[in-house]
């Protein structure tokens, strides 16, 4: 196949990180400095996103036999550069605090995992292929075992980035085994060749092995043991970095994957979805209500939220696709600006996060700016109208109506509203008498600084789209057409 300037347009943003990666790693080599380091991925990353406007034209485009550019795929890449960006910009805020004290590492190879693991991202949601779909979750995975346990003199840091090597290594095993038996079954590991093969006893097993491959990674249930250690194991921007770039990706190459293959139109595999969506949604609302950690807390909720996902995916007709790209949107955006509150309070220079919901305690006469940041992505998130989450959630819904899938649908109502008990339970708690002794504090001056603007431009952006989604809508639309390509 020749290489031609469409197929170079296809495959700039993932040809900019991984420049920038290269280019940070020089950097460290020659003269470390943090605000370089950051000033160069920042950089990066906003070239990689303004390069999918070329990639969006030349689409759709098979660059590689495992690489498949469409606007579904630039969608997402577009969706994972900007999480990325505003991960890179935390990671600044979050290991810049107090220089003068000495951070026992060096703060700049950080940003370097954190660029490689958006390039596997980048690969993962632009795979038509399962060699490529390893490859990309593979160079995901690697780097934030490091992310995870990059603050090694805190013992929970290291727990979490053990227990989550682990624990994915497993699901890669079962991934792998899951491709291996595609392969036995249809003899090519492209998407498109093994979805015109006929469904046997093997390919349903393979799909099902994949599946918890997968579900590991989303952290399903019942996959989801690792997800509230990790989250409050792992500093705060990797934590956000988890629970946006990460799964996201995941979830895009699901859909793909769901959609391409005869099998998965089958009953037996919609039931088990079933029962892990309805499993997801009552355990991680239920097992939330029982934090004293915001970190934890946002942990179950990310596990509802991806059971919530699973009722656009089973679905799988008309609104489904546009719901699923809308609710990702949004959750990113939510995830963001909480993860973002917790990174401003936090310091890696002390044994932990801010996570306790005591340390927010009476955080409105302290910092009332920030706590309206933090109420604002507890409301979007809880669905309430107004909100990003509000729209996404309605779409949900609206696909799960078309699809008739009332039991689905019961189960998110009956979740949604045991949802909406914690995350009041955090606003309420932001406006209570301060106690009087507080260890942690965002700084003064924190909505001057590069990752408090981010956070504000998040606040605003999640009302405005709660309040006129159509830009959103417009994009999403252009993004579900790719998939029919």
């Amino acid at each position: 196949m020749q290489f031609t300037t469409s197929h170079f347009a296809a495959l700039l943003p993932l040809l900019v990180v991984a420049a920038t990666a290269i280019v940070v790693m020089l950097n460290i080599a020659w003269r470390r400095n943090h605000s370089i380091t950051f000033g160069i991925s920042a950089i990066g990353l906003n070239l990689a996103l303004l390069s999918v406007i070329p990639a969006v034209k030349a689409a759709p485009q098979a660059v590689t036999q495992l690489l498949l550019v469409d606007r579904f795929a630039c969608y997402y890449m577009a969706l994972i550069l900007i999480a990325t960006l505003a991960c890179v910009t935390l990671t600044h805020a979050y290991l810049g605090k107090q220089q003068n004290e000495g951070f026992k590492g060096n703060r700049e190879e950080l940003y370097l995992l954190m660029l490689l693991a958006c390039a596997g991202s980048l690969v993962l949601v632009s795979t038509g292929h399962l060699a490529g779909l390893f490859i990309g979750l593979e160079l995901l995975s690697v780097p934030v075992y490091g992310m995870v346990g990059y603050v090694f003199f805190n013992h929970r840091s290291l727990e979490a980035a053990i227990k989550y090597m682990v624990l994915s290594a497993a699901g890669s095993a079962f991934l792998l085994f899951g491709m291996a038996l595609l392969y036995a079954d249809s003899g090519s590991l492209a998407f498109s060749v093994i979805g015109q093969a006929e469904a046997s006893e093997l390919m349903r097993l393979g799909i099902g092995m994949m599946l918890v491959g997968l579900a590991f990674k989303l952290s399903l249930v019942p996959f989801h043991l690792w997800t509230p250690d990790v989250y409050q194991g792992a500093p705060a921007p990797v934590a956000a970095f988890l629970a946006t770039v990460s799964k996201v990706a995941v979830f895009a190459v699901l859909l793909r994957l769901y959609q391409t293959m005869p099998a998965t139109s089958e009953g037996w595999l919609n039931t088990l979805l079933t029962l892990i969506a309805i499993a997801s949604i009552l355990v991680g609302n239920l097992l939330a209500l029982l934090q004293n950690s915001l970190k934890r807390l946002l942990g179950y909720s990310s596990i509802a939220h991806f059971g919530y996902l699973l009722v656009a995916l089973i679905a799988s007709d008309g609104l489904a696709d546009e719901a699923v790209a809308v609710y990702l949107a949004s959750y990113v955006l939510t995830s963001l600006g909480a993860f973002g509150v917790v990174t401003l309070m936090s310091t890696p220079f002390k044994e932990q996060d801010a996570d306790s919901l005591y340390d927010y305690r009476g955080l409105f006469w302290r910092r009332p700016y920030l706590t309206a940041v933090l109420a604002a992505m507890m409301l979007s998130l809880a669905g309430i109208p107004l909100t990003a989450g509000f729209i996404g959630k309605f779409y949900v819904i609206a696909s799960g109506v078309e699809g008739h899938l009332w039991w689905l649908l019961a189960s998110l109502i009956v979740g949604s509203a045991i949802g909406v008990f914690y995350y009041l339970r955090v606003m309420v708690t932001l406006f209570l008498m301060a106690p009087g002794l507080h260890r942690y504090d965002a700084p003064l001056a924190w909505g001057q600084q590069a990752g408090g603007i981010m956070l504000l431009a998040v606040a605003v952006l999640t009302f405005a789209l709660g309040v006129y989604p159509q830009p959103l809508l417009d994009l999403v639309q252009h993004a579900v057409l790719a998939t029919s390509l």
